[in-house]
This record gives structure tokens, sequence and C-alpha cells, in this order.
């Protein structure tokens, strides 16, 4: 069940939120709520169900069951960005950013949109000519298109070098800044560090933890992020081993 409109100041609210393929359950009640200016990143193995929750969050796949909320008074609701941004060939970056802000009816400055997420040098450039992290970084900059109050974004700094990676994570942190809720699945446990104001750890399609990143390394004692990913799935596999279900919540 999805609906319109969220309590209070939250942005997005996920409800109890259930989704199987099959006889597959990738998402077992699933409950998240987020607000203007905060990060949520979203940490779990491979998997885990991050990508699901994600498209469920921006409206791409129908929860099978719980509540989805969105606040409801923006031009655009939710940008996203997934794993694999593409693009028409032929266009230039310029030219794909304003094809996007024909979609929305508020005006787009589009110069300011792509000197944001550092683009603007490269504006007459053809998209088919873009290396992989121009390309992610484009696929940021549609993502933002109507000034949306939700971002979800699907490993946006994937498989780019660290310099790239520290660009992403600063962009991310400059529109949470501007009130702006990010959501976004991530690999990158030293962004992670660096820009979240809470990490959800999922595993087997449930959240087996919560928290900021120092909340977190105190809950568990460890002393990286990395060890507190293998402390909070350890925990919760023994648990469900205690619990007779072979480990895992989902």
């Amino acid at each position: 069940m999805s609906t319109d409109g969220t309590d209070g100041e939250a942005v997005l609210e996920l409800r109890d939120v259930r989704k199987s393929f099959g006889d597959v359950t990738v998402l077992d009640g699933v409950t998240l709520r987020a607000a203007p200016d905060t990060v949520t990143c979203l940490l779990g193995p491979n998997g885990s169900g991050k990508t699901t929750l994600l498209s469920v969050a921006a409206g791409l796949r129908a929860a099978d069951d719980g509540r989805v909320q969105r606040r409801s008074d923006a031009d655009r609701a939710v940008g996203y960005l997934p794993q694999r941004p593409a693009f028409r060939s032929r266009f230039t970056v310029q030219e794909t950013i304003e094809f996007y802000s024909r979609l929305v009816d508020e005006a787009v400055d589009v110069d300011r949109i792509l000197a944001r997420v550092g683009l603007d040098g490269v504006a007459n450039r053809r998209v088919e000519h873009l290396s992989g992290g121009m390309t992610r970084l484009l696929g940021l900059a549609q993502a933002t298109v109507g000034s949306p109050p939700l971002l979800v974004l699907d490993e946006p700094a994937s498989g780019l070098d660290p310099q790239l990676r520290r660009h992403i994570a600063a962009v991310i942190d400059d529109l949470a800044t501007d009130g702006t809720a990010v959501v976004l699945a991530t690999h990158d446990l030293v962004a992670t560090d660096r820009i979240a104001d809470e990490v959800r750890i999922l595993d087997s399609g449930s959240f087996v933890g919560a928290g900021s990143p120092d909340a977190l390394r105190d809950e568990t004692g460890a002393d990286s992020l990395d060890d507190v990913l293998d402390a909070v799935i350890e925990r919760d596999a023994a648990i469900g081993v205690r619990s007779g279900i072979g480990g895992g919540r989902g």
C-alpha cells in the first residue's frame, strides 16, 4: 500500500514494508523514516535487499504489504539514481539535463545543476563520450532536477576512484545541507562515516542495526564501520540460530 503525504517533518516513511518475488522474501517488515537535512546510508551484504528497498522507496516497485508515504507537496516527489544510469546517445550533457527539465513544472537552472555536481566543464560533451564517473555524476544531476525533497541513490560511487568517491560524497552532503533527505545504498564505508546521519544495516530483508556511525561503534565496540558491519551481522546470525531459524531474520 502506498499513500501520499507524511507525518511531521518526514519526507519518506516506510512502515512494516514487505516484498517478495515468488517464494523468496526480499523485504520482511522494514520500517524507515527519512527527514530533511539528513543522509541515511543502507549497508549490508549483497542480496540483503538494499536495491529492492530503494526501488520501493522511490515508487518504482509496489510493496506487497505495509505503508509507503512520501511528501506530496513538491513538483517532483523523489529523484532516483540507479546503479547504472543510462542516457540517450548523441545528446550532450547539457541537452540531457534540459530534456529532464521539460518534465517538471518549475523553472530549472541547468547551469547551476551541472556546476553543483562538477559537470559544467563538459556541458557540451556527448553522453557516450563520458567516463563512468561522469555518467554517474550526470545521473546524480538528473535526480536533482525539479528540486525533489527526497533523493534515492543506489551505489552512487560504486567502482569509482577514491577522488571521485570523495567528490560524490561532498555533493551528497551539500544536497542534504540544503534540506534534501537522502537515502542511499553504498559499500563506501569511508564516505558513510563522513556523511551519514544514520546508518541502517540490512540483512536477509530486515534491519538488524541502526544508529549514527559513532553510536554503532560504541554499541559494538568496533573501531571501524567495516568491523561494525561484521559484528552486527554475526550477532544477528547468532540470534537466528538461537531462535531456531537458521540465521538472519528474512
